[in-house]
């Protein structure tokens, strides 16, 4: 079976490797284009395009694959299925209807909740304690093709959308290669979408990250682990914008309004008011400095009890 890859960052790569590994005919690879990145704005490679060209695989890369340009070079590869994973583009009707096998897409979460960009990051935002891999057919629409397989894990109760995403990739990776087995042996049975269990979720913004401590303690905790390590969540403090990097749960009772300082020192840490209740800061970073455990940080710089995060 001819295949052609569509993904661009690390979460696609495991799924790339292992149709390596399971020696598929890779026709080509697509993803989106160089940029710039870092202090020297060197431009750098996706990790698919590095794992592409490593496995001596043809990359192709367009700001728009639905121009001209890039409708020809898939016509060009001749081939018989399109797979995709977290490519970064829409296609149109035109682009799918090239492989005579349609697009399979490998999707971080159980569809049809969860569509759109960012389903790892929200889903822990949510509260959720599962989570997993869709494979489905792509149509025009956003992620409401037809159902594959479904594989399912669980969300550990500290899991940050780091580590989420990287389980989810190898999850990926599994499911697909499964789905591939199943279509080769005629044994897929596609299942529509109920659009009534349907749910869509926006891109990350850079606004997400500022903490609101009238939120409640659990919300504001599952902010800071989903946006781990994509953004540092952040509150204002006397005029200074500090990072708040990691927030658990504590048994101090509840005291004082939202944002207020209620504990600060080495010993017992740095405990903030929310809506409903307390929470510890963990891990703390202030402008300039380096991520630091809270207690340490305390060991050398005061913040009082009475003072507010904003």
């Amino acid at each position: 079976m001819r295949i052609a890859f569509l993904g661009t960052p690390d979460f696609a790569v495991p799924s790339l490797e292992m149709l390596i590994k399971q020696q598929h005919d890779i026709a080509g690879v697509f993803c989106q284009p160089d940029r710039k990145s870092g202090r020297g704005h060197k431009v750098s490679f996706s990790p698919v395009k590095e794992t592409a060209l490593t496995q001596g695989l043809p990359v192709f890369q367009f700001d728009k694959i639905k121009s001209p340009e890039g409708v020809a070079a898939l016509k060009s590869l001749d081939a018989d299925l399109m797979i995709t994973a977290a490519f970064g583009q829409i296609l149109s009707q035109e682009i799918l209807d090239i492989p005579r096998l349609g697009c399979i897409n490998v999707h971080a979460s159980l569809l049809p909740k969860y569509r759109g960009a960012a389903p790892v990051q929200w889903a822990i935002m949510n509260g959720e304690t599962e989570t997993g891999i869709t494979t489905m057919m792509t149509n025009a629409g956003l992620d409401t093709g037809d159902i594959l397989l479904k594989k399912k894990t669980k969300i550990g109760e500290t899991e940050t959308g780091g580590g989420l995403y990287q389980r989810l990739a190898v999850l990926g990776a599994q499911t697909l290669k499964e789905t591939l087995e199943q279509l080769e042996a005629g044994k897929l049975k596609p299942e529509k979408q109920d659009e009534a269990q349907a749910s869509y979720y926006p891109m990350l913004t850079k606004d997400m990250a500022k903490l609101d401590f009238s939120q409640s303690a659990n919300d504001l905790i599952n902010q800071v682990r989903a946006l781990d390590p994509v953004m540092k969540c952040f509150v204002n403090y006397n005029g200074e914008s500090v990072k708040l990097l990691k927030l658990s749960r504590t048994a101090v009772s509840p005291s004082g309004k939202p944002g207020e300082i209620i504990v600060s020192d080495p010993k017992s840490g740095l405990i903030v008011m929310t809506g409903d209740m307390p929470v510890m800061v963990d891990e703390i970073q202030m402008p300039g400095g380096k991520r630091m455990n809270a207690k340490d940080f305390l060991r050398g710089r005061s913040i009082p009890a009475g003072e507010f995060f904003e």
